[in-house]
């Protein structure tokens, strides 16, 4: 969803859930191993210095496949499966909850899902944005898919034209939000709680700049 979440496929169903089949698990052990490769090699050498053949090479797949997963390098590094997992938890929550409690249970879990599974792998990739334009500027790209997901969220939660200007500017207010959250974050040596940055952000978005600095 953001910078925040580690690039982790959930490798368990909750029970309501249909299991996946061999050929979906399958897919899930070459996207992870790709993921893996590339993150190892990059601590070992630095971003740009990682090439698409050595990911290839150390995830034991070809140049192709890498590819076939995932458009650029970039992609390696911020794509994640949150964002249909966040939509359900929005779509969970109770109808008369007020609109803000919603959005703060939410990016909680949001955090909570990323930093779990791997909280190395959060620091690393939210470095990058930092440190790596391409990185970046792609994640900027790819906030627009997140963006048309929020609209129709709040859509049907509030009953609002998801493409109404409100929506869209609330929604991607909110992302970009976020974003900036998880850059702060890395520019300050991840020494803050992560999940109290996402608070101090929300309270500006919900009310404004306060009065005095924190």
């Amino acid at each position: 969803m953001t910078g925040m979440t580690a690039a982790r496929t959930p490798s368990t169903a909750p029970a309501d859930r249909p299991r996946l089949g061999l050929r979906e698990r399958k897919k899930i052990k070459t996207r992870e191993a790709i993921r893996a490769a590339t993150y190892a090699l990059i601590k070992e050498q630095g971003y740009d210095a990682t090439t698409i053949d050595q990911i290839a090479e150390r995830a034991e797949v070809s140049p192709s496949t890498v590819f076939r997963y995932f458009p650029t390098k970039e992609d390696i590094v911020l794509t994640d499966e949150y964002d249909p997992v966040i939509l359900a938890e929005i779509r969970q929550r109770p109808v008369e909850e007020p609109w803000p409690d919603t959005v703060r249970y939410v990016m909680h879990r949001a955090v909570e899902l990323g930093t779990s599974e791997d909280e190395e792998v959060s620091r690393l990739r939210t470095h990058l944005m930092v440190q790596v334009p391409a990185v970046r500027s792609r994640m900027m790209e790819s906030m627009s898919a997140t963006g048309r997901m929020l609209c129709e969220a709040i859509g049907e939660r509030t009953g609002r034209d998801p493409d109404s200007l409100e929506v869209r500017v609330y929604a991607m207010s909110l992302i970009g939000g976020l974003m900036e959250t998880s850059m702060y974050w890395a520019e300050n040596g991840h020494r803050d709680d992560f999940t109290t940055l996402i608070d101090r952000a929300l309270d500006v978005m919900e009310h404004g700049l306060p009065g005095e600095n924190p």
